[in-house]
């Protein structure tokens, strides 16, 4: 059997136990996890900062690939959990209920850690999930935007 073929063959083994492993989620787990993720879009499509700011950790890390700036080769555009909140206030992406479309992919699970992607009209979000306690919060972030339709 060549490197390929074994390469082949574990990625679908590791694709297959990625998909095990989220078929075994406890329901109320998963409905948690779920419920911190539309809680960060919609209290961002509601304006609400409070909803926002119950789903994030103090010490979020929201980012999003910029790419070679003047400044960085490797440049990121950073975002705090205060500036998240703040934009939030601002009503940076109110939106009227009727119009709202939005996931939430739970991709992984393990007991204090969780991988979520959400996908709006505008971009997509990929988050690391923190359980404390029983509450689960967003602890970073990797995002970008959708090419805008013409």
């Amino acid at each position: 059997m060549n490197i390929k073929s074994c390469s082949l063959i574990a990625g679908l083994l590791l694709n297959h136990a990625a998909i095990a492993q989220t078929a075994e989620i406890a329901p109320a787990t998963l409905s948690a996890i779920e419920a911190t993720c539309f809680d960060y879009i919609d209290g961002q499509l509601e304006g609400n900062p409070s909803r926002v700011a119950s789903s994030l950790h103090p010490d979020l890390a929201k980012r999003a690939i910029l790419g070679e700036t003047p400044d960085e080769k490797l440049g990121l555009r950073r975002m705090s959990k205060e500036e998240l909140v703040s934009l939030t206030r601002q009503g940076a992406l109110k939106t009227p209920t009727a119009e709202w479309q939005r996931s939430c992919k739970v991709l992984d699970v393990t007991e204090k850690t969780a991988s979520v992607r959400l996908e709006t009209p505008w971009f997509i979000d990929y988050f690391h999930m923190g359980r404390f306690g029983e509450r689960w919060v967003i602890v970073n972030a990797l995002w970008y935007s959708k090419p805008k339709k013409l």
